[in-house]
Formats: structure tokens, sequence, C-alpha cells
């Protein structure tokens, strides 16, 4: 059989595709696997179009005869489960036999539901790894912040000042800053429009960051940002803070433009949430409109549609969707054989994800290493003489900077590692237990394990259609049909 040899980094601090390429390539002589191409990607296998990886796809496609696809681990080939759909029809047809070297896994067209659950699971636990790691990323928004840091580019009328790595260290008023105080000034007057205040910025030289002109909207907008006068906003969290940076206007100018918009927003009521188990989770099959609760009795719960362009209303108990859902939380729960089959594979999958978080903390520990011993040099040509004081405290600031960086680079990785193993002991506890924890738990606790296993939940008149989140939809595809000669479906329906 004909091989396809392909390894992947997508970072300089992983596995080096030639130690990878070494590996199964010796692994492809040893299964008698003719080699046929070799790939080299240094390309990201959870961003952009991956346009080799497009490649080696339609030459398995070409090809007359099954070809074996060979990579070092899951996470060298997929993060996602975009790639999953493609691999599963080939293999269905027989044109193409993965080959995972590190997890001893082979994958074609007569696996059993268990090889086929090892390798879901594998995709499913590295993109798990992906997603800690952006979450940390937001984490050290967070921390920024706290700092009065902005996270984005600075507005119209700043520019960001950045240290010789082109790391941005303060955000400063720039040659713009005092057309910005003017747009305030003359609004405030109150017998000026956007548009003419637009036109007037425009014939004084106001041009955007792009270097077009500032038209009225624009000028709207900068009318109604706070960060001029000292708070930015982030829009991921829609939150105001305030930023540590040089103001341009008062808030008392800011307020009084806002005054003189004469904006009349109004700040919706927040009701106290009844403890029902479907709130918020529900739509409408033919409208489209949320399906509310309500209470009846003090004790009985209904939910209907709100009843959007004369939607008619049908009133259904909480008692009969919960009979609907609990056939679901019996098909998630496996034997004991299976268990053991799922967890023998994440054992594999798990040392796989432990090789990557070593590897990368090697580096970045090597990289602090190389810091320090830099420092340690630099103190010694400061004690004789061959740098001077200023430039020892100008590169001692710069390394110290990017030792701290590199600390948390590895408490990120540390925190995902943590998480991978959490992850996956949850997942498994979860689906043994689900029915139990639902009868035990009070309505709010409730209402989150139906968030956190149930998706695109739609009623028609009394009938609740569903389907499960990840990765309890791959445990009950694999409880369904154990024979492993199941159809592709990442989000089987319920009923």
């Amino acid at each position: 059989m004909k091989a396809i040899i392909l390894a992947r980094v997508s970072d300089k601090k992983q596995d080096s595709n030639e130690a990878q390429l070494s590996r199964i390539i010796l692994y492809a002589k040893s299964k008698n696997l003719e080699k046929w191409k070799v790939f080299e990607l240094e390309e990201s296998s959870t961003r952009g179009q991956r346009q080799k990886f497009q490649e080696i796809i339609q030459l398995i496609r070409d090809a007359k005869e099954t070809v074996a696809l060979v990579v070092d681990t899951v996470d060298r080939l997929q993060r996602s489960f975009r790639e999953s759909v493609v691999f599963d029809e080939l293999r269905k047809e027989g044109k193409v036999e993965l080959h995972f070297y590190r997890e001893n896994l082979v994958i074609n067209k007569k696996s059993n539901s268990a090889d086929i659950l090892r390798w879901d699971m594998g995709v499913m636990f590295a993109k798990s790894y992906v997603l800690q790691l952006s979450d940390n990323v937001k984490r050290k928004h967070d921390r920024m912040r706290e700092n009065g840091e902005i996270t984005g580019p600075p507005p119209l009328g700043y520019i960001g000042v950045h240290n010789e790595d082109d790391r941005r260290i303060d955000v400063v008023p720039d040659e713009k800053a005092h057309f910005i105080v003017q747009i305030f000034e003359e609004y405030a007057q109150g017998n000026v429009s956007v548009k003419t205040l637009a036109d007037r910025m425009y014939e004084a030289g106001l041009r955007s960051m792009m270097n077009m002109k500032v038209n009225h909207a624009m000028i709207f907008f900068i009318l109604n940002n706070t960060f001029y006068c000292g708070q930015a906003y982030s829009r991921t969290h829609d939150l105001r803070y305030p930023h540590r940076y040089k103001t341009l206007i008062s808030k008392e100018l800011f307020d009084k433009c806002q005054a003189v918009m004469l904006r009349h927003n109004k700040v919706p009521t927040k009701y106290a949430a009844k403890p029902f188990m479907f709130r918020g989770l529900i739509t409408c099959s033919k409208c489209g409109g949320v399906i509310g609760g309500q209470l009846h009795k003090g004790k009985y719960v209904y939910y209907s549609c709100s009843g959007y362009r004369k939607c008619t209303r049908v009133y259904v108990t909480e008692e009969e969707l919960v009979k609907q859902v609990y056939p679901v939380l019996d098909n998630i729960k496996l034997s004991d054989g299976q268990i053991n089959d799922i967890t023998s594979g994440l054992k594999q999958i798990g040392e796989s994800e432990n090789r990557f978080h070593k590897s990368n903390v090697n580096a970045l520990k090597a990289e602090y290493d190389r810091y320090e011993a830099r420092i340690k040099k630099m103190y010694e040509d400061r004690l004789d003489g061959r740098i001077t004081d200023d430039m020892y405290d100008k590169l001692l600031r710069e390394y110290k900077e990017k030792q701290s960086e590199t600390l948390s680079q590895m408490q990120d990785h540390s925190d995902a590692d943590e998480q991978f193993y959490l992850t996956a002991n949850t997942t498994l506890g979860i689906a043994q237990r689900a029915k139990d924890i639902f009868k035990s738990s009070e309505p709010e606790e409730k209402q989150q394990l139906l968030s956190f296993l149930l998706q695109n939940c739609t009623l028609d008149g009394k009938n609740l259609d569903f389907s499960l989140r990840s990765p309890f939809n791959l445990i009950a595809n694999y409880h369904d049909n154990p024979t492993g000669r199941r159809e592709w479906d990442l989000n089987p329906r319920f009923p």
C-alpha cells in the first residue's frame, strides 16, 4: 500500500518535523508501506485554509487504490472535527487508511466502534487542549484590563509605543489628538450637527487611521467613545473599565455631549429568574420564538411559545419534557467493557498530549535559562566596564520581562495540561451517572446539567427535539452502534 508521510509543527518550540519524519518513516517500513509522498507542514491545524493539507486530501481522492496516511499523533493531523467528517467519508469508501504512530491506532474501512471512538475522543481532547490555551489568553486579557491596559488597538487620536521586540508598552496621544478635543468642544455647544462637524474636520485636515475621510458615522463613534475621558470598553465582555493612559477630555465635557445628543437609552429591567429546568434552552420549531416557562398553582410548570408571528400556542408540562430527555441520559451510560475500551484509548491519547506538553514546557524552560545566562554574563560585563550602567539597566529590564513572559507561557501549558485530564475524568463521570445526578439535583442544578448536555433544542407541539453536545454525542453514537459501521453524525438528533 502506498503511504503519504505527514509531519507538522505549528510552533517553533514544538518537536521538529525532522524528528517526526524519522519516527514515522521507520514505522511505515515496519508495516510494509511504500513511501509515496512526504509532506512537511508548518501551518496550524486550527487556523486558516491549510493549503498543503487540502492538497493531501485531493491526492487521496484521486488515487485509484487505498492510500495510507501516516502521522505521528492524532493532534498532528487535526485538532477539530471538521477534518473528521472528510476522513470518515474517505475511510468508508476505502480510499484512506489512517495510521497514528504514537497512539498505535489504525483507522480503516473495517475499524470497529472502539477504534472509531478512540479516534473521535483523541480529536476531542486535542481540541480541548487548544481551547484551554485560548482560555489562558482570555485570562491574560483580564489581567491587562485589571491593570488599566487595552487589549486592542488604540482609538483615533492615540498611538501605541512599542519596545525593540515590538511589544506595546504604552499608549499616548498623537498628532491627531487636538482634532478629537475640538470635536467634543464644538459639539458640546449644541449648535452643530454630526454631519457638519465631519465636514469641518475633513477641511481642517483630519483623516482616519486608513487616511480616509472621517464621515459622520465616525464622528458619532468618537463622541460616544468613553476612552477619551478615561474609560476603555471591552466589546467581548460588554464592560467599561478605567484605563491608565492620558485622557484628552474631561468626564464633564463627555457628559455634556451626551446630553446634547438627547440619547434616551433604555436599560432593560432584570427580573429574578424562576428555577425552570429548560429556561432559555428551547426555541419554537415553527417561528423560532423562545419557549418560556410559567408557574401554575405554585407547583406546576408549563412551557409554551411566546406567540411570535401569531404562532399557535401549545402548552406542555415540564414533566412531559423531562420524560423525553430520560432515554438519552440512559443512552450515554456505557457498559463496563465499553468504559474499559475508552479508558485504554484515553491513556494513549493522554500520553501523547503529555509528550506535547513536556516538549513545549522544556523548550520554554530552555529559553528562560538562556536569558538567565545572559543576565549573569551581562553583570560580569558591567563589573569589567565593558557596558555602562544605563545599558545594563535597560537590558536587565528587557531580559526580566522576557523571562516573566516565558514563565507565564509555561504556566499556561501547565494549566491546559491539568484541564485536559480533568475534562476526561469529568466527561466519563457525568456520562455514567447523568440520570442519577439529574434526579437528585435541585431545579437550578438540573437546568445547568441540561445546558451542559443538550444543544439546538426545539419544540414542535409537545415533541422536544435536540442534539447532544460534544463529547456526549460521541458516546451516544458508540452506545447505539457497537459494530463501528455507523453513519457519521456529529450531532445526532433526539428523539
